[in-house]
């Protein structure tokens, strides 16, 4: 079945009041497209792989609805015309024009599965549910990840970076925190390698459900890992669950904005000797995060580089 897609040209200042007008109406959902910039508050939530730069905020807002081709589309558009043109009269809400498009009734849910393919970091073989092992592949390690609500597939630099640490280190003794654990591809990774129990912290609670399928999918042990959701920066409640001089590394692939306030706070987490190995650091903030992970006594043991993204490994004395 093919559905009416229509686009409302308007400005950011008025998305939520016109979203509100059109539920009003009847539209039930609202795809929002700007270059509104994340605010600093946003960005300290966003424990992810890579917080990409956005263009500069021109002010202008999509909104984009979906109408049944059988409906009443033509009284429909006459009503949203009309409360677009009262709220004209007391705000600004841009230019206001619709335009109109079809698009067919596909398996979206499926559809995206051509852009997620098997792939290889170094020896380990990073395989979605719905692609199978080549026999030439099966004696290799495998980790099944689907793309999904939580962040952490495996394809980029961060997340790779930090696998490759953890096949230096991990062995059968080690106690793992993965501090935005997301889909909790590290985790499971480390678990893979030998590892003896991991805990992941995240802010998303997507994380929660994403891991448990992740961990169920590699044939992990529920009681070898435990996820929590909150903000370890800054909640006594989750440090306290977490425990203190426990861990014998403790992976961070979230952003450089985080990692500085972050690193001061872990250390009381880790054991004596033990290791810190973080990425989501872009080449411009090594120093910073190098910088930060000295001052909270850590010493540098590796600062490792692929394309454009850095990974700072260190221990604590």
């Amino acid at each position: 079945m093919k559905w009416n897609k229509f686009t409302l040209k308007t400005v950011t200042g008025a998305e939520d009041i016109i979203i509100a007008t059109l539920a009003e109406l009847g539209v039930e959902g609202v795809e929002i497209e700007d270059k509104v910039p994340l605010t600093e508050d946003d960005k300290k939530q966003m424990f992810v792989d890579i917080l990409p730069e956005g263009p500069a905020d021109d002010g202008i807002a999509y909104l984009s609805f979906y109408l049944e081709p059988d409906a009443d589309n033509e009284q429909m558009l006459a009503d949203i015309r009309e409360e677009l043109k009262d709220l004209s009269s007391f705000m600004d809400v841009g230019e206001c024009t619709i335009t109109e498009s079809q698009t067919e009734d596909k398996d979206w849910i499926n559809n995206w599965k051509q852009y997620f393919h098997q792939f290889y970091v170094d020896d380990i073989l990073i395989i979605p549910s719905w692609e199978e092992v080549r026999p030439e592949d099966a004696d290799k390690m495998i980790i099944h990840i689907d793309p999904g609500t939580a962040f952490g597939t495996g394809m980029h630099e961060t997340t790779q970076l930090c696998m490759r640490q953890l096949m230096k280190y991990v062995d059968e003794n080690t106690e793992l925190l993965d501090v935005g654990t997301g889909s909790g591809i590290l985790s499971i990774v480390a678990l893979k390698l030998g590892a003896k129990h991991a805990v992941g912290t995240d802010l998303d609670p997507c994380a929660i459900n994403a891991t448990r399928e992740n961990m169920e999918a590699n044939g992990i042990p529920a009681g070898q890992m435990d996820v929590m959701i909150g903000n370890i920066i800054d909640d006594k409640a989750v440090q306290d669950a977490v425990g203190y001089e426990k861990y014998d590394i403790v992976a961070a692939n979230i952003l450089a904005e985080v990692l500085v306030p972050l690193t001061p706070v872990i250390v009381d987490q880790m054991k004596k000797g033990a290791l810190y190995i973080t990425s989501g650091i872009i080449d411009d903030k090594e120093e910073t995060v190098v910088n930060a992970v000295k001052a909270a006594g850590l010493t540098v043991l590796e600062v490792t580089h692929q394309g454009e993204w850095v990974s700072v490994t260190a221990q604590k004395n």
